[in-house]
């Protein structure tokens, strides 16, 4: 399978969640992400000019022609840093609610159409933060390291291919973690699938990476991408988990 592949599962997310069995658990996670999006854009409308000024040097008379293009540089690397952080505490946020939306897709997939008598909003609302909270950390161990190749001149200028890759190696993690945790796979048992299907998985975050830097899609983005990840897992993933020795029957994060 290519990347192309796995990018296609987030298109399929977002037909999945106008189902009307699945629109209802698409809703809080929309708005939660909704309500962090457009705080996020007040903010940096009010202050952005501001940071950016801060972070352009202060340049000689003959080359003051550059300092259009340092800000744009500048900017831009706020407004996709500023992003990609409000999308990991829209995660955070909305893990439950998230783990809820997988549940159904899973169970709509399989053809089960009425409602189900699963898990409420709240079941395991503990087990799904903490579990979010250990994904960041596997995230900042490795970012801190891809942040600091900005500073060494020459390899900088792979910096940005390498942070781009592992953006969408961890909107990969963090998206497809719903439907294998509520099947009883552990992080580590995850991302021995996701390695398996690298290609897949890094084409799926890559075009999540895409869409979140759209205005209004990146809205819907998040319920979107769980409802594609779910998919992903049901049709690429499933078999692959079987195999792995930590993978354990369905019946979610005991």
């Amino acid at each position: 399978m290519t990347p192309f592949h796995g990018a296609a599962y987030v298109l399929r997310g977002l037909r999945l969640i106008k189902e009307p069995g699945i629109r209802m658990y698409a809703v809080i996670p929309l708005l939660i992400n909704m309500i962090l999006f457009i705080a996020l854009l007040i903010y940096l409308a009010l202050r952005i000019d501001v940071w950016v000024n801060a972070l352009t040097p202060d340049l000689p008379a003959w080359l003051q022609w550059l300092h259009w293009l340092i800000w744009l540089v500048a900017a831009l690397s706020a407004l996709i840093l500023s992003f990609f952080a409000v999308s990991l505490l829209a995660n955070l946020i909305a893990a439950p609610f998230n783990e809820a939306l997988a549940e159904r897709v899973e169970h709509f997939l399989a053809g089960e159409r009425e409602e189900q008598t699963g898990s409420p909003w709240f079941h395991g609302a503990l087990k799904a933060l903490a579990n979010e909270a250990r994904k960041l950390g596997y995230f900042l161990v490795r970012a801190v390291p891809l942040l600091l190749l900005y500073l060494i001149p020459g390899v900088n200028v792979l910096a940005p291919l390498l942070w781009v890759l592992f953006s969408a190696w961890m909107l990969a993690v963090e998206y497809t973690d719903y439907p294998m945790g509520n099947n009883g796979l552990g992080f580590d048992a995850q991302r021995h699938v996701l390695s398996r299907h690298r290609a897949l998985s890094v084409g799926f975050g890559a075009a999540v990476l895409g869409l979140t830097a759209i205005p209004l899609l990146n809205i819907i983005i998040m319920p979107a991408a769980v409802a594609g990840a779910t998919a992903l897992w049901v049709e690429r993933l499933k078999g692959t988990a079987a195999l792995h020795p930590d993978a354990l029957p369905k019946g979610g994060r005991d």
